[in-house]
């Protein structure tokens, strides 16, 4: 079976837009490392990998935004990251499976990894682990779109990085029609994504405490 790999992107666009209460930060970051919370990383983690559908919201937000208090992540300055982006750029997907799933259980919440993963395997005909990877990836977007309602500057889109806003953006479909205007807050850099009398505000979070 063919799976078209941005037919699939437009469904995460459409669906899993609940606004949820307001994110804390250090209530993520005191979860994860206590094995006594039921969100502690690695128990949030084993069921990432085993059943990413059985995540409930809290628990991927835990996954998602708990990326800013790790120190083990893959990097797209990273050389290992370059190779992995020069493969997938030269069509190598055998490669880019092969050096992608070694990053992969590295740095498993990665968006960039897991969205390259995704068109290789889509290349490759390999349903099976396109969708498992597909429904991580999901879930992790899920929990960014529902950080917020983009309406506002009192109630952005909070993503982790740069490189994640604009997975963001091709999710939404904001495309080169939209202008960006930027602000500093004390925890991030607000964008302001404008077209009309639209806007959609995002936050790329700096989280130092």
């Amino acid at each position: 079976m063919k799976y078209n790999f941005f037919l699939l992107l437009l469904l995460v666009s459409v669906l899993g837009f609940a606004q949820q209460p307001k994110i804390s930060f250090k209530a993520i970051e005191k979860d994860l490392k206590s094995d006594k919370s039921p969100y502690h990383y690695e128990k949030l983690i084993f069921k990432y990998k085993a059943y990413p559908k059985s995540l409930d919201t809290l628990e991927a937000q835990h996954l998602y935004y708990g990326r800013n208090f790790r120190k083990d992540l893959v990097s797209t300055t990273d050389n290992d990251f370059k190779t992995l982006a020069e493969a997938f750029k030269n069509g190598d997907f055998d490669e880019c499976i092969r050096q992608g799933e070694i990053l992969y259980n590295r740095d498993p919440t990665n968006l960039d990894i897991l969205l390259i993963l995704l068109k290789a395997y889509d290349s490759k005909k390999d349903g099976k682990n396109f969708i498992h990877h597909f429904d991580q990836f999901r879930v992790l977007t899920d929990a960014l779109k529902g950080s917020g309602d983009g309406k506002s500057d009192k109630t952005p889109f909070l993503v982790n990085s740069v490189g994640d806003e604009y997975i963001l953006l091709n999710i939404l479909n904001i495309g080169k029609d939209y202008t960006r205007g930027s602000r500093s807050m004390k925890d991030g850099i607000l964008d302001i994504w404008e077209k009309d009398n639209t806007k959609i505000y995002i936050k790329v979070l700096y989280i130092d405490y």
